[in-house]
């Protein structure tokens, strides 16, 4: 091991997974520097050009977004650099009672099979804590849903979006802070 790789593996600021002279922390993303802003659209279209493909369904909104719709998504982004560039990036919104809603996670198809999701999904709860999380992907996306499930999230319903086409939505819970267990009788 690499002097100094013991050190970074327990930096506490969001760490991907990739090791290395590329290996780069979760930023947040500035979605008002156009620059920042074509990457990420540019990102995005490569990963759900991969999700339609697996779904069989190319009307999936990230896909055919502007860019000026993309900067006034209203949702807070976090990213992962690579070599190339932007490998990934998570984005969510914060629900009224206090449920992180994870709207978007993609990984460019050059970094598949990295731990660049892990990594932001890391990054995502340790930047913002919720006793409460949703999200939704398709459910003809394995590797999504592999993906959701062994971070705890569980099936919480589909809904079709097309003919032949649904979404899963997931759900993890975990304690409100003071809130104690409540039994039912």
């Amino acid at each position: 091991m690499r002097a100094g790789h013991d050190r970074l593996a327990e930096h506490a600021g969001y760490r991907c997974g990739m090791t290395g002279p590329h290996a780069t922390e979760a930023r947040r993303l500035d979605l008002s520097d156009p620059g920042t802003l074509r990457r990420l659209r540019d990102l995005q279209r490569a990963s759900y050009a991969v999700e339609a493909e697996l779904i069989g369904f190319d009307g999936i909104p990230a896909l055919h977004e502007s860019l000026e719709d993309l900067r006034d998504c209203g949702e807070s982004f976090l990213g992962l650099d690579d070599e190339t560039g932007l490998a990934g990036a998570v984005s969510w919104v914060r629900l009224q009672d206090g449920t992180l809603d994870i709207c978007r996670l993609m990984v460019h198809p050059r970094a598949h099979r990295r731990g660049i999701a892990t990594a932001l999904l890391d990054a995502l709860d340790r930047a913002e804590p919720a006793w409460r999380a949703v999200v939704s992907t398709g459910t003809a996306n394995h590797p999504a849903l592999g993906l959701y499930k062994r971070r705890g999230f569980t099936p919480a319903g589909t809904r079709l979006i097309a003919p032949g086409t649904s979404l899963t939505l997931l759900e993890r819970r975990s304690m409100p802070p003071g809130d104690p267990p409540t039994s039912k009788p």
